[in-house]
């Protein structure tokens, strides 16, 4: 596995005769909010900041994840969920290696892949061209590439009003430019695929594809984990849920218990 930071000391236990593929041990996020200028922000301040190493007036720290610690296995769909601000999309870019953690540590099998809605596409480009380049970026040989993309933007529905598909990203809509994003980055086998509400941007008929998409990445031997505010996507996708809260690590266990004691508290 990767180690993406230093362990914090704390002992994750692994179950026998099952290949982890996500290690998170005891992991802290905190992040530096800044509130807008104010007073005290001259060069000599500043430096004097710098040197006694404290933070500015106008600055303030979150502690968006707080000392979470599970271990994901190969074959496993997981569930987040949690009230809005509740640290699941932090989590998911710390386990992806793009937020650094302040304590703790996480550890992966491979380059995870992190796909949300917001992921980058190139608006000039149409949208046959993004799912070129986005498959040749995930590594994939230019012959599977050529093969695979009028499967990709057959899934991801593009073209049901019109050839979508050579227009400019830009003439999209937000949903249309999240199934393709969830359809190029569905068709490479992932060994941790991390999906941040892309599941939610299409009608039922897409729903239902990408949900039968991550069962068979899962059955593949990948591991993914979904948030979704959709509690029927998890239900649908997902065996095993992760219940945070206010960043703490509430309940880990089986979809339909989760659910259960996470709505009981609404």
């Amino acid at each position: 596995m990767a180690d993406q930071t230093q362990p914090a000391g704390t002992t994750v236990t692994a179950d026998r005769g099952r290949v982890p593929t996500v290690v998170v041990d005891d992991v802290h996020v905190i992040y530096r909010v800044h509130k807008g200028a104010t007073g005290g922000s001259s060069p000599v301040s500043a430096l004097k900041r710098i040197v006694s190493r404290t933070n500015a007036p106008n600055i303030t720290e979150v502690h968006a994840v707080k000392g979470v610690t599970f271990t994901a296995y190969q074959g496993e769909a997981i569930g987040l969920i949690g009230s809005n601000g509740s640290g699941k999309s932090t989590l998911l870019r710390a386990i992806a290696g793009l937020l650094p953690v302040n304590r703790g540590a996480v550890y992966t099998l491979g380059q995870p892949s992190l796909l949300g809605v917001n992921a980058a596409l190139l608006n000039d480009l149409s949208g046959e061209r993004n799912v070129v380049l986005g498959c040749l970026a995930m590594g994939m040989p230019p012959e599977e590439v050529k093969r695979l993309t009028p499967e990709i933007i057959e899934f991801s529905g593009i073209n049901e009003r019109g050839d979508f598909a050579s227009l400019p990203m830009r003439t999209y809509s937000s949903g249309m430019g999240a199934r393709l994003r969830f359809a190029i980055a569905a068709a490479k086998k992932h060994d941790v695929l991390l999906i941040d509400e892309a599941l939610a941007t299409g009608d039922r008929k897409f729903r239902r594809r990408s949900e039968q998409r991550v069962r068979e990445l899962r059955e593949s031997a990948g591991t993914v984990f979904l948030v979704s505010h959709s509690l029927s996507s998890i239900v649908d996708t997902c065996e095993r849920t992760i219940w945070l809260e206010g960043g703490i690590l509430k309940m880990d266990g089986p979809t339909d218990e989760v659910i259960a004691a996470y709505e009981s508290q609404k």
